[in-house]
């Protein structure tokens, strides 16, 4: 796990508290999800509560370029939260978080920002720009591959007024975690006659959280794809369903010098994926 020190206000006080915080909780016993008040301090989110405060408004939220989170069993990625909002005093800080499960009251995955304050840049005297990191650890944060698919984001906003209203939403969008995908190919017979058969085979495989290995996905549409020794373009020649240990296997008739590859299109929890192409020199 990480952990996380927050400030939080308590009778005219500062408390410093750390906040475990388990990523991926395999027991099912529940992940902890920072609140307003701890990232912000008790006594702010109380007071920015009242019905006739301004409150910031979030106009835009970028996590990792747009681009979605793909781990496999190793590795460990950080990549940039940002946030743009606006108040008439102005922005103090920013909070991202990323979470899963099915509400705030269960909770089976987060990934807090590396930051206890954004970096925040002003693009006119109301409207700023923050910025935050965020890390995953493969190896140590993720170990059920239900944590693949769609996460919640959280976006938050504080203003530079002498109340520090804040916004908090722990249902602003939503971000995919994807397992890592490969995906082989291979052409045989090679050299072969033109008008014979030739035989395409490959595999397809993601990362197993659970396992710690990679395996096979099962009943997956795959393209079968070539392009001619002179060319750049690939063209679908068919499509081929994987078999219950993501094998792949079809045949063709060999026409010309090319390149055979298949091609995944990817879903929701895993990546597309194209493997190298294969040659077939055609006597």
């Amino acid at each position: 796990m990480r952990i996380r020190t927050t400030v939080a206000a308590v009778s005219g006080g500062l408390v410093l508290s750390a906040l475990a915080v388990p990523v991926a909780q395999a027991d099912g016993g529940g992940v902890h999800k920072p609140t307003a008040a701890e990232r912000f301090g008790v006594s702010r989110a109380a007071t920015s509560a009242a019905a006739d405060d301004e409150l910031p408004v979030v106009s835009k939220v970028t996590v990792n370029g747009g681009k979605s989170i793909v781990a496999g069993l190793t590795g460990v990625q950080t990549f940039t939260v940002s946030l743009t909002a606006s108040h008439s005093a102005g922005i103090e800080d920013a909070y991202i978080d990323l979470w899963h499960g099915r509400d705030r009251t269960h909770v089976d995955g987060v990934f807090p920002p590396n930051e206890q304050n954004a970096t925040c840049t002003q693009v006119d005297a109301t409207t700023s720009t923050c910025k935050l990191t965020v890390t995953i650890d493969a190896r140590r944060e993720l170990f059920m591959n239900s944590l693949a698919g769609t996460w919640h984001v959280t976006a938050a906003a504080i203003a530079a007024d002498e109340t520090g209203s804040e916004y908090w939403n722990d249902f602003y969008g939503t971000h995919r975690l994807q397992r890592a995908s490969k995906l082989t190919a291979d052409a045989a017979p090679e050299p072969v006659k033109k008008g014979k058969t030739i035989t395409v085979t490959g595999k397809l495989t993601r990362a197993n959280w659970e396992t710690r290995k990679y395996t096979g996905y099962s009943t997956q549409p795959v393209k079968l794809q070539f392009r001619k020794k002179d060319s750049n373009t690939y063209t679908t020649v068919k499509t081929v369903k994987t078999n219950s240990k993501g094998d792949l296997k079809t045949t063709v008739k060999a026409t010309v010098d090319g390149f055979y590859r298949w091609s995944f299109a990817g879903t929701s929890t895993t990546p597309a994926v194209n493997a190298a192409g294969d040659f077939i020199d055609v006597k």
